[in-house]
């Protein structure tokens, strides 16, 4: 799966929405191995994060801490993901049980919804916004 380039003329919103959750296993995945050389090129310049308790990163400060260890994903355990696309710019929004490194290697695992804004930038697919929302819940 290319993550370059617009998708051909007339192509079904479900390409695009295949294309996207590639993209977001790719950065899963990238993210939980620190894999940098990834991870930079599938942020934009603007990218932003919210996370559950509110607080925002830019780009560089939260690659910078994920690529220095201060920010380490012990685990990511995305559920089914959904998609809304257009040929431009997509949504994905799925559940999510994510553990983060409390410092000693271990953390406490917790439940959310994760929302991505992903839109082709110059030829190039990449996330612009994050969003976390904490469940208080069962998932849905």
């Amino acid at each position: 799966m290319s993550v370059n380039g617009p998708l051909p003329d007339g192509a079904a919103s479900a390409s695009v929405a295949d294309l996207v959750c590639g993209l977001e296993r790719s950065r899963i995945h990238a993210l939980l191995t620190r894999q940098m050389d990834v991870l930079w090129p599938l942020h934009a310049p603007d990218y932003q994060l919210v996370t559950p308790g509110g607080r925002t990163f830019t780009r560089d400060a939260y690659l910078g801490d994920v690529d220095t260890g201060r920010l380490r994903y012990l685990r990511w355990d995305a559920g089914p993901m959904c998609v809304r696309a257009s040929p431009q710019m997509a949504l994905v929004r799925y559940p999510v049980t994510l553990e983060l490194d409390a410092g000693d290697g271990r953390g406490t695992p917790f439940e959310c919804w994760h929302t991505d804004s992903y839109e082709l930038i110059q030829g190039r697919w990449q996330a612009v916004w994050s969003q976390a929302t904490a469940i208080r819940g069962p998932a849905a």
